[in-house]
């Protein structure tokens, strides 16, 4: 109990001023978040003997400084390569996650949006900050290999744990498009730690019948410090689009949960508990992530609330109406 209020106490000092705000009926400032505007999730990860708990938020423009405890000496040497002042076209927006997984400490995570910009600027950005952390070589590695792989893919987010331990990760995230499950599968295998035919049987779970991806499913390739190539891959699909309703999604992913040894009951509970109504008519499993490496279970499962009807001024998710060279 004294940990959950010391964690509740820490979350209200992280959140932007947007979280002493009225909610409203229509979001005031539109988050990529979710496709209503709201701009928060929770998400929990179910590997292990205790589930991880997490929360991610947008800033919508607002500085979130995380505690000097955390290790943010790698976010520092970074920040202003997603800048104005790093030559970039605006700010990168900054979206930050807790994870706490008891009894462990609570990790910070620091996201950067790059889907306002065009293409070449993303990729100019990546290199920069990956070189800036010594990972240049692994990156080119990565980047050649997913160049490869037949398929249209936009880089969307670069991420970086904030932690100076050897395990902190370093991770650059793909938004796919039209995108198959042996697609995705192969851009997974591209990290040195993937089991392309445990994920294939996972992805397929999810899948159900179909054999695409589903709309815009996300691959996330992680790197480590020493390493030079990607050392994890975690691909994402995009649950209210592969199944007809939550009470679909909900058996799809504990059937995954049961085949990866971990007993789907608390899923299965929370799921229920967070839901606004019956599993069959709800979609609030947005997303269910999958990744090999070397940890039974890793699967997570990302809750998106219905808070509005709609955002009134929905993100362009469009990757053909953007621009791919520099001005």
């Amino acid at each position: 109990m004294e940990q959950s209020v010391r964690t509740t106490r820490m979350l209200r000092s992280l959140l932007p001023p947007w979280a002493h705000e009225r909610i409203g009926t229509t979001p005031a400032q539109p988050s990529y978040v979710a496709d209503d505007g709201f701009p928060a999730e929770m998400s929990v990860n179910w590997s292990g003997p205790n589930p991880e708990l997490r929360v991610l938020f947008d800033g919508l423009g607002h500085d979130v400084a995380p505690p000097p405890e955390s290790g943010f000496r790698r976010l520092q040497r970074v920040h202003e390569t997603f800048t104005v002042r790093g030559g970039r076209p605006s700010p990168a927006p900054l979206w930050h996650s807790i994870a706490w997984r008891p009894p462990s400490r609570i990790v910070h995570k620091t996201y950067f949006g790059l889907y306002p910009w065009p293409h070449a600027h993303r990729e100019l950005a990546v290199a920069e900050a990956m070189d800036r952390l010594g990972m240049a070589r692994a990156w080119d590695d990565a980047r050649r290999r997913v160049e490869t792989v037949d398929g249209h893919r936009e880089i969307e987010f670069f991420a970086v744990d904030l932690a100076d331990e050897a395990e902190a990760r370093v991770k650059v995230y793909y938004r796919n498009h039209d995108a198959g499950l042996a697609e995705v599968n192969r851009v997974a295998s591209v990290a040195l730690s993937h089991d392309a035919e445990d994920a294939r049987v996972a992805y397929q779970t999810l899948a159900g019948d179909r054999e695409d991806a589903g709309e815009a499913a996300l691959s996330c390739l992680a790197f480590r410090s020493g390493l030079d190539r990607a050392a994890e891959s975690t691909t994402y699909l995009r649950l209210p689009d592969l199944a007809a309703s939550d009470e679909e999604a909900v058996e799809r992913t504990a059937a995954l949960l049961h085949r990866e040894g971990v007993d789907p009951g608390r899923f299965r509970l929370l799921t229920a508990a967070l839901a606004p109504g019956p599993l069959a008519r709800t979609r609030i499993l947005e997303l269910v992530s999958y990744r090999t490496a070397g940890r039974r279970g890793d699967v997570t499962t990302y809750f998106r609330f219905p808070v509005y009807d709609r955002s009134p001024a929905p993100v362009d998710l469009d990757w053909r109406a953007r621009k791919d060279d520099l001005p």
